[in-house]
């Protein structure tokens, strides 16, 4: 039996042939107006072609307000719809399923607009304060996540991931350090959590196909969310019908954090084991024995590779090598495989053509 990382997966009714999926992380190659380029189609289609189950996009913004910085995609626009169709379409080609993140970047927005936040609070005493939010103004941002989710369907993509994680502005929300409101939207773990719970709706109605949610699992600060405070959250994502919840860390605040392999591996384990609903494992993943172990041992049930993936596009078929264990790999490159896989017979697989249209400026 091969390793439980090449294992299929299936969630809600989509099957993905293994259990790796690619990080989202911005790569800040977009056009000023959030139209991708070659550069995402070579790039997420070699990561693709390397052999992982999932790619996930880096995050499109909800709205023109919201890029985590320049050259960030957008998704607050129909026109942007083609052209993430056309990475789509080169993901499903090399047998890979299709990851939007869709989210806004609240006070930590990274371009030259105003910037909006649940309160006035800047991110660091040098960052420039925001405008606390009004309640139409959070009707628009839920509305724009709608809208982002029905854009991501037209697009053909397999999964949407919500991003309430990093200190952008769902996490902005969520936390009592960046979330001083004394309204609804403010105050105890069911205010914070309101526009959490609004947005997913919102997605929900448009989108029934698989649904992650991507959090900071802490703060990192004594005045901040922890784990603990998922549990209370990840039950009311559960019963909106998240699927997966996403374990990430940090970004609420400039701290230094201890990281290590696994780090973050504990929270997913927490929000899996007590709330028994599917958790992926993210930061600093570098082996497939590494993964193998989160996997094994019930830790999570995806494992998300970031750094690793951007050094070797081909990190599924390392750490295939690094389990022992023969994967299906194209044909066009079978010539080069590890030492003992140069001896097995060649695999049987169509050759792969991909014909590339101009891209959407």
């Amino acid at each position: 039996m091969s390793a439980l990382l090449f294992q299929p997966i299936t969630i809600r009714g989509v099957e993905f042939k293994n259990r790796i999926a690619m990080s989202p992380m911005c790569m800040h190659s977009a056009t000023e107006d959030g139209y991708i380029t070659d550069f995402h189609v070579v790039h997420y289609g070699a990561r693709a072609l390397g052999g992982a189950g999932l790619i996930m996009l880096e995050t499109a913004s909800v709205l023109p307000n919201g890029p985590i910085g320049p050259g960030d995609i957008g998704i607050w626009d129909d026109s942007h719809i083609d052209g993430l169709k056309r990475i789509v379409n080169t993901l499903h080609k090399f047998g890979a399923k299709a990851g939007a993140q869709i989210g806004h970047a609240g006070r930590q927005l990274g371009i030259d607009l105003p910037s909006i936040a649940p309160s006035a609070i800047p991110f660091t005493p040098e960052s420039r304060i925001p405008h606390e939010m009004t309640i139409e103004q959070i009707k628009e941002v839920v509305e724009a996540f709608r809208l982002g989710a029905r854009r991501a369907k037209n697009a053909g993509f397999d999964v949407i991931e919500i991003h309430c994680a990093h200190g952008y502005l769902l996490n902005e929300f969520l936390s009592p350090a960046a979330n001083q409101r004394t309204d609804v939207y403010g105050g105890n773990h069911e205010n914070r959590y309101r526009i959490v719970r609004e947005v997913i709706d919102a997605v929900r109605s448009e989108w029934n196909g698989p649904l992650f949610l991507r959090i900071s699992s802490t703060d990192y600060l004594e005045h901040g969310n922890k784990p603990e405070d998922f549990l209370i959250y990840g039950k009311w994502m559960k019963e909106q019908g998240i699927d997966l919840i996403d374990c990430s860390s940090g970004g609420i605040a400039m701290v230094q954090v201890n990281t290590y392999p696994n780090y973050q591996v504990p929270a997913a384990e927490l929000l899996r084991n007590e709330l028994n609903i599917m958790t992926g494992a993210v930061g600093l993943i570098e082996t497939g024995r590494q993964a193998e172990e989160i996997l094994q041992n019930g830790r999570a049930d995806i494992v998300l590779i970031g750094r690793e993936m951007l050094k070797d596009p081909f990190w599924a078929r390392t750490a295939a090598d690094d389990l022992k264990t023969e994967i299906e790999v194209p044909a066009q490159y079978t010539r080069y495989g590890s030492a003992w896989q140069r001896n097995l017979p060649r695999p049987t697989v169509a050759p792969l053509h991909l014909t590339v249209e101009p891209s959407k400026q």
